[in-house]
């Protein structure tokens, strides 16, 4: 059987490195019909399929791929409609290489199966052809309240709403979509195709989006349940407030958390000149950090115009950015200071920004868990120029809400607690998942979040 296996995946087309770091167009162009069936092909059709106990909504990958195999468009768009909300979102996001395709069977002969590349193709495929995926079930009279219409708020909402709960999404800013929405940058996850859509796609279940409304200041959880009549809450509000270093000089003109400069960029799209909204960031940036944020701010900021750096405390292979976005940086140009730390953001007499200090680190000796961490070589202190510095060292959750509503516990993090199979939290009838919960985590992990918490509180309401 394996010999008879293609090994190699069917590659994917993408923009030119040169041209792409110059606008604001999707990096990655997908599969066309032939190229996603070819793909199909090479799948096993496992009948335990690991493949599927890696994916944190647990879609039943064999079965949405054997459509693709036939042909059958639609009916893979309808078998992935049963588990996802947002198919479009994880095709084009998701760390498919740590999760689904990183337990697949004929990734140990070769390419895994490119399975984030065919649900990407399934989900476009039924945009462009205006799939009905709206059924649920009859009113069963009960009502939900959601708080945030990110990944975890959209996926509980939608679950919700399918088995017949009347559904209301509360959001704090004024566009739905939450991280989709004002985190990640159009050339990863267009918002008018594809973030806007499939927020359409879940309103046609019968959820209703209330934006501009902040719980905990407009609205309390008490005011949801005892004068708007909810039968039960599920706090998605994700991981807004962002971590900085500390470090003397963090207070000037031009230190941004890269939450900031991302929410600025995307929501007031300040990369389109039809927009009187620019984002002034001079001819060299900063991004300190290593993760998937930090290699959205500092693409980002490449595409606006200027010199950008990663700047890192650890060696190039333990950045924690997904590959593929390191490879994209690298290939648009984007330069890594590695084991370099600042120590000082610079200030002008003026107040801005125009430098920082830094000092150059190594390796030390592993610890127990083997890991190697990194210390500073004495007299290495060294000025790196910057007109801005973007802090991208991590979030956690804003303490309105939890401030806000007696009975509901958090830790030491500020996260609310709650069980992690099922979302409850110890204020009854409130249910939480998400970056609330976890800190910063991925959109997929928010998304299964929000799924278990669904089938919580429909158990909870049908006792």
């Amino acid at each position: 059987m394996a010999n008879q296996i293609n090994k190699v995946k069917v590659p994917v087309r993408e923009q030119d490195p040169l041209l792409r770091a110059k606008n604001f167009d999707e990096v990655c162009l997908g599969y066309n019909e032939e190229e996603a069936v070819n793909e199909a092909t090479r799948c096993l059709g496992c009948k335990k399929p690991l493949c599927v106990t890696g994916c944190p909504v647990n879609i039943n990958i064999p079965e949405f791929i054997a459509h693709v195999k036939n042909k059958d468009f639609e009916g893979a768009a309808k078998e992935i409609a049963k588990f996802s909300s947002l198919p479009a979102v994880c095709g084009r996001v998701c760390p498919q290489e740590t999760q689904c395709e990183g337990k697949c069977v004929v990734g140990n002969m070769g390419d895994a199966i490119s399975i984030g590349k065919l649900e990407r193709f399934v989900a476009d495929w039924s945009r462009e052809n205006n799939i009905d995926l709206s059924d649920r079930l009859a009113d069963n009279g009960k009502k939900v309240a959601v708080i945030g219409a990110g990944p975890a708020g959209l996926t509980c909402a939608g679950d919700l709403a399918k088995k017949g709960y009347d559904v209301t999404i509360f959001e704090a800013l004024h566009s739905p979509g939450g991280v989709l929405e004002y985190g990640i940058p159009e050339f990863r996850l267009p918002k008018e195709k594809v973030v806007a859509k499939e927020v359409e796609n879940i309103k046609k279940l019968g959820v209703k989006i209330e934006t501009n409304v902040i719980i905990g200041k407009t609205l309390t959880i008490d005011q949801l349940f005892d004068e708007e009549g909810f039968n039960a809450v599920f706090i998605g509000s994700g991981a807004g407030l962002p971590k900085f270093m500390g470090i003397p000089g963090e207070q000037a003109n031009g230190v941004l958390s890269a939450n900031e400069f991302l929410t600025r960029v995307n929501l007031m799209k300040a990369y389109d000149d039809d927009y009187d909204t620019p984002v002034s960031i001079g001819k060299k940036v900063a991004v300190i950090g290593g993760g998937n944020v930090a290699m959205d701010a500092a693409r980002t900021a490449l595409r606006l115009g200027s010199e950008s750096h990663i700047v890192y405390r650890r060696a190039l292979e333990q950045l924690p950015a997904r590959q593929e976005e390191v490879h994209h940086a690298k290939e648009e140009g984007i330069v890594f200071d590695i084991l370099t730390n600042p120590t000082e953001i610079l200030v002008d007499e003026n107040g801005n920004v125009c430098g920082m200090k830094c000092v150059k680190m190594e390796l030390g000796e592993p610890d127990e868990s083997g890991r190697r961490s990194p210390v500073v070589i004495e007299g290495s202190d060294f000025v790196m120029e910057a007109d801005t510095v973007i802090m991208s060292l991590g979030t956690s959750p804003n303490p309105l809400i939890s401030s806000n509503t007696p009975g509901l516990e958090v830790n030491k993090r500020r996260c609310i607690i709650a069980e992690e199979e099922t979302g409850k939290t110890t204020r009854d009838g409130v249910y939480a998942g998400g970056d609330a919960v976890t800190g910063a985590a991925t959109v997929i992990l928010a998304m299964g979040a929000g799924k278990k918490a669904a089938a919580a509180i429909d158990e909870y309401l049908s006792k």
